[in-house]
């Protein structure tokens, strides 16, 4: 049998919760690490960035971390993933992508969620690679207010699947994708196995027009 790569999401589908990074900015905020300099940031990002992203602003908009050490915060994502997160884990996708790993397929969580949740969250599920967002950071380690490096959402997730590809020698079209939303539909017509996790309403339409799988759950 041909080894696959696996795509999965995180937000909704390795997780039955979603906005895990709000989630994390809140407890941010409960721990006095967000003050006036990055409220003032996230402020501007906002005024400067309208007009470039338009109703995806709010997730290009990462100037809630602005000033903060990017080491630090990977802590502090360690320890909200392990106090707040894991609990929400999708066991029977964990399940799934043991099998798949038991096969030999390669497992990656390909995902909007930032890096410093979405590593911690693949260690503990056993996935060996993660391309996730990746905020932007300045010369001295600290997260700057500038746009994420990189972003899995949409289109660019597709994009990135591709490189994935190119970098394991394979094509979209023997990739399998769980994923969750119809945020995700240009990556899931794209590869030759898609999996829709608890579904939302666009994701379930397009996955009863086409006959992908569907594994059943309450959306988030």
């Amino acid at each position: 049998m041909a080894v696959a790569l696996v795509l999965v999401d995180v937000d909704g589908t390795l997780l039955r919760v979603a906005h895990s990074e709000p989630r994390f900015a809140a407890h941010l905020v409960g721990r006095g690490c967000v003050g006036p300099r990055q409220l003032l940031a996230y402020a501007g990002f906002a005024l400067r960035g309208w007009r470039r992203y338009g109703w995806e602003l709010l997730r290009k908009n990462k100037a809630y971390l602005c000033g903060l050490r990017a080491e630090h915060v990977a802590r502090l994502g360690e320890r909200f993933v392990a106090e707040h997160l894991f609990r929400h884990i999708r066991s029977e996708l964990v399940e799934r992508l043991r099998a798949h790993a038991e096969r030999g397929d390669r497992l990656v969580l390909l995902t909007g969620t930032p890096d410093f949740l979405a590593w911690p969250l693949a260690r503990r599920v056993g996935v060996p690679r993660v391309v996730a967002t990746v905020c932007a950071t300045d010369g001295s380690g600290r997260y700057s207010a500038a746009a994420p490096r990189v972003h899995p959402y949409g289109e660019e997730k597709r994009v990135l699947a591709e490189r994935l590809c190119a970098a394991h020698g394979t094509t979209l079209a023997e990739c399998v994708a769980y994923a969750n939303s119809a945020s995700d539909l240009p990556l899931l017509k794209a590869v030759g196995t898609p999996v829709a996790v608890a579904p939302d309403t666009g994701l379930t339409a397009a996955a009863r027009r086409s006959g992908w799988r569907v594994i059943e759950g309450r959306a988030p």
